[in-house]
C-alpha cells in the first residue's frame, strides 16, 4: 500500500512539474492530462539524471539542486519537464509544417 501511494504522490508531483513548465514554455500540452502525467514523470527522470550527473561529475554543491518532496528532486524536475515540454511540442510542429 505504501508503495501504491509513493507511486501516486510522485504521480502528483510530476504533473505539478510539467505545470510549471508549460507555464515556462507556454505551449499546447499534447495529450491534455495524460501527455501532462508523461511530460511530468520523463522530465523528473531527465531533471534527476543531470542533477545527479552535475552532482557526482563536477562536485555542484547548489542547494536547490537537492531540495526534494517524497524523493523527487523538485527544481531539477521542473527543468527536466520544461526541457521535454520544449522537445516534444517542437517534434510534433516540425511535423506538422513539414507536411505542408
Amino acid at each position: 500500500m505504501d508503495d501504491l501511494i509513493s507511486l501516486l504522490v510522485q504521480v502528483l508531483i510530476a504533473m505539478t512539474c510539467a505545470f510549471a513548465a508549460n507555464i515556462l514554455v507556454p505551449r499546447q500540452v499534447p495529450g491534455k492530462l495524460l501527455g501532462l502525467v508523461l511530460i511530468g514523470l520523463i522530465g523528473v527522470f531527465v531533471g534527476q539524471w543531470v542533477a545527479d550527473y552535475l552532482l557526482q561529475q563536477y562536485s555542484f554543491s547548489l542547494p536547490w539542486l537537492t531540495w526534494s518532496f517524497q524523493g523527487v528532486p523538485l527544481v531539477p524536475s521542473i527543468i527536466g519537464s520544461t526541457i521535454v515540454l520544449y522537445i516534444v511540442t517542437a517534434f510534433l510542429s516540425w511535423g506538422r509544417y513539414g507536411n505542408r
